[in-house]
């Protein structure tokens, strides 16, 4: 799994299963597929991936396809297939499938806001982020209603069997960044399916008081993301978001985790920009100490963006940073499997939480 999602997947049939995704926020430019059992989100539109040394044979009549490395069966894959409410369109005629889509194999996922105050602006997007090339081909709309939310959730939730669902957003301003219209949605959302655990994602909010708010209108867990973890890192790679230093970050951790508990804030860190392991080890120990579960994830280089021609990490430097990772999180008592919605729970973008059942006695 650490090598398919480093090095990507060579497709014989790339309409097999559930759609890939091509540009927009989160696991962009891939194809969820399933390996021993568990559904795994891997590149497959990449530069990298076009010259990957796996590659997927067509899918045979029960669904499932040989992966082969230098002409060597080396596994047998499973895609899933395409969930049944990507058919169905809201009340206002739009698919639903352009309000939110499924992640991994029982994630619902939304970009509430796609757009940013960053993103016009080279000097200041992220150079990693391509949250407009969905939108400027029409393959999502910009902003998602809390009823459209609603509506598509609970159609998921019922078609499908969704468990959890993640909420991210693209910054609208420099004070709430999108916390407010997180509780819009969390909010309409809940009252429809309540059962449904939801993530928010956003950066931190100029005051700690949005995190109870949070709370208070459905959200289960917080996910705000560093990306990188080092000062030089962040400022060249994503020289706005980089204005949010990291001690602002560590500040925004430790009060929303007093707020929705130990375990249930995460972030998001992509391994191989530049960041070493040790940085990243080093990060993720304080991180950790503070209740915040670190998901590190090997960068994948998405089209359409500066990075795109990036490298993706080399498999051996994600095994060495992994290892240890899943060592000191069972240490420090923090389990993906107890995050009640998001990112770290799904787990499909990352292949942490095998090396952390690993580390386990």
């Amino acid at each position: 799994m650490t090598e398919l999602q480093s090095l990507g997947l060579r497709l014989a049939d790339p309409a097999a299963g559930s759609p890939s995704r091509r540009g927009g926020a989160g696991p962009s430019d891939h194809k969820a597929v399933t390996v021993d059992g568990r559904t795994i989100m891997v590149p497959v539109h990449t530069g990298s991936a076009a010259q990957s040394p796996f590659q997927a044979e067509a899918p045979g009549a029960d669904g499932s396809a040989v992966v082969r490395r230098g002409g060597e069966a080396v596994a047998r894959i499973e895609f899933p297939r395409q969930p049944r409410f990507y058919k169905l369109q809201t009340f206002d005629g739009v698919p639903y499938w352009k309000i939110a889509q499924l992640h991994g194999a029982d994630v619902l996922a939304t970009t509430v806001l796609q757009t940013c105050i960053r993103y016009g602006r080279r000097s200041t997007s992220c150079q990693f982020c391509a949250i407009g090339e969905s939108l400027a081909h029409g393959r999502t709309v910009n902003r998602k209603t809390p009823e459209q939310l609603a509506e598509v959730a609970r159609a998921a939730v019922l078609l499908d069997g969704v468990k959890h669902m993640v909420m991210t957003t693209g910054t609208p301003n420099f004070t709430d960044r999108g916390a407010q219209i997180l509780c819009e949605s969390a909010f309409a959302v809940k009252a429809a399916v309540p059962q449904l655990p939801i993530q928010a994602q956003c950066e931190p909010p100029d005051d700690a008081a949005w995190f109870r708010r949070l709370r208070d209108a459905g959200v289960d867990s917080l996910g705000m993301h560093l990306e990188a973890v080092t000062p030089e890192v962040r400022t060249r790679i994503m020289p706005g978001k980089a204005e949010v230093t990291i001690p602002q970050y560590l500040q925004a951790f430790e009060d929303a985790v007093e707020v929705f508990g130990r375990g249930q804030v995460s972030t998001y860190i992509l391994a191989g920009l530049g960041d070493s392991a040790e940085a990243i080890l080093a990060m993720s120990e304080t991180l950790i100490g503070l209740g915040v579960y670190p998901f590190v994830v090997p960068f994948v280089p998405i089209s359409g963006t500066p990075l795109e021609r990036h490298p993706a990490p080399d498999p051996r430097f994600m095994r060495e940073l992994l290892a240890p990772l899943g060592r000191m999180l069972v240490q420090g008592g923090l389990r993906s499997a107890d995050i009640k919605a998001g990112c770290g729970r799904c787990g499909a973008c990352s292949s942490l939480s095998a090396y952390e059942k690993d580390a386990r006695p």
